[in-house]
């Protein structure tokens, strides 16, 4: 298909594009938001909410997807199996784009999930193939740096383009957008895994992951605890639009209100990385969940008694929740991993599909209580924080002592 290119990237070309293959996921979330309310109307959906499973279909496919991609990419290949998802995605770009009806629309977003994937999975084992130690967290932090700007851009590329056409040249942008990075890595990146190295792909080994992560209490009691709070997260997404703009008001500037908020969960990664070393990932998680937990009961107290908040207020309340929410995506992952050993490549495959599957459910049943009011997304952050709390406490006590203390 490319020539095999042998030369090794430069690092700020090599950082672009891993970035940007990382940050196609937030892009096919975060740019449909301002186009739901119109797909909605042109596919004839009669209930507001069933629109959010544009959003919480995309998860699903994530999810499966995440379990097939990682162990395929030790198998075939890193750049292989990434043209594989890409073709899988961009699949499901053209079956949105040209769809009909409603059940089209969710069938190509379950494609773009899946293939979806193949690049946010293969993107970190390249990475970890290159580099180590400090200078894989020097690599991480710079994508994570234009990573951050994608969720905070998205919802404004989606609505210039519906100021200059349809919904439906998002799919387009998303189609144009993938085949430049199919030709990108093609051209200049070099496959990172010789053939030494690579292992057979095979089911019994993927049972086998999912085995040992379920026997190892941390592993999967925070797997389990990142997908609880993961779903209150998926269901804001989903119903953020119709919050923001719609019932508060929040009108053409949606698209600001959203990046706002997405700036303050970069803002979370920024100072996570700062601040980790020296107290711990699990002390960072507690100490951030039990904040969510208690602004939630607080914020939902207040709902209950004032009656709904204005944006103002709503956009405080979630700019200060979202930050602590970010503070803990990264290092429940992270703790999760720490008891895999070997079986890391599996293991972060496991990790990442159960997690996500899990938020793909709670989010989809936390979005259909919506009805005009905050109260269900902000019960659900206290009620998903306060699980996510007890699971892992349980978790830390059922592991040994020193590892409990990292």
């Amino acid at each position: 298909m490319f020539n095999k290119p042998q030369k090794p990237l430069e690092l700020p070309e090599f950082i672009a594009l891993m970035a940007l293959m990382t940050a196609l996921v937030a892009l096919a979330i975060d740019a449909m938001l301002p186009a739901l309310a119109q797909i909605g109307d042109e596919l004839n959906v009669d209930n507001p909410n069933q629109v959010q499973l544009i959003i919480a279909y995309l998860f699903l496919g994530l999810g499966v997807g995440q379990i097939v991609f990682g162990p395929l990419s030790d198998s075939i290949g890193r750049k292989p199996t990434i043209y594989i998802g890409l073709g899988i995605y961009l699949l499901g770009c053209l079956l949105s784009m040209f769809a009909e009806d409603f059940d089209t629309m969710l069938m190509g977003r379950l494609l773009q999930g899946l293939g979806l994937a193949g690049p946010r999975v293969v993107t970190m084992a390249i990475v970890r193939d290159l580099y180590k130690g400090r200078e894989m967290a020097r690599v991480m932090s710079f994508m994570m740096t234009i990573f951050i700007l994608v969720p905070a851009l998205a919802p404004s590329l989606g609505q210039l383009v519906l100021w200059l056409a349809d919904w439906r040249m998002i799919f387009s942008s998303f189609v144009i957008l993938g085949v430049l990075i199919w030709c990108w890595l093609g051209l200049r990146q070099p496959e990172t895994l010789s053939a030494d190295q690579r292992r057979r792909f095979h089911i019994i080994d993927i049972a086998k992951g999912f085995a040992f992560v379920f026997k190892q209490p941390t592993a999967i009691g925070y797997t389990a605890a990142a997908g609880f709070v993961s779903g209150s997260f998926v269901a804001f997404l989903s119903t953020s639009q119709q919050i923001l703009e719609i019932q508060l008001g929040g009108g053409k500037y949606f698209p600001l209100l959203f990046a706002c908020l997405a700036l303050c969960l970069g803002a979370a990664s920024v100072v996570n990385a700062r601040i980790v070393v020296r107290y711990g990932m699990r002390l960072i998680s507690r100490r951030a969940i039990i904040c969510v937990m208690a602004m939630a009961c607080l914020f939902g107290m207040g709902v209950w008694v004032l009656g709904e908040p204005n944006l103002l207020a709503f956009m405080l309340f979630l700019g200060v929740l979202l930050f602590c929410v970010g503070l803990v995506f990264g290092n429940m992952s992270s703790v999760a991993m720490e008891p895999l050993g070997k079986l890391a490549g599996i293991g972060a495959a496991v990790v990442g599909s159960v997690s996500t599957l899990i938020s793909f459910a709670l989010g989809a049943v936390i979005g259909s209580y919506y009805e005009g009011s905050v109260m269900p997304l902000v019960l659900s952050f206290a009620v998903c924080s306060a699980l996510a709390l007890i699971i892992i406490t349980i978790a830390d006590r059922l592991e040994s002592p020193q590892e409990a203390q990292q």
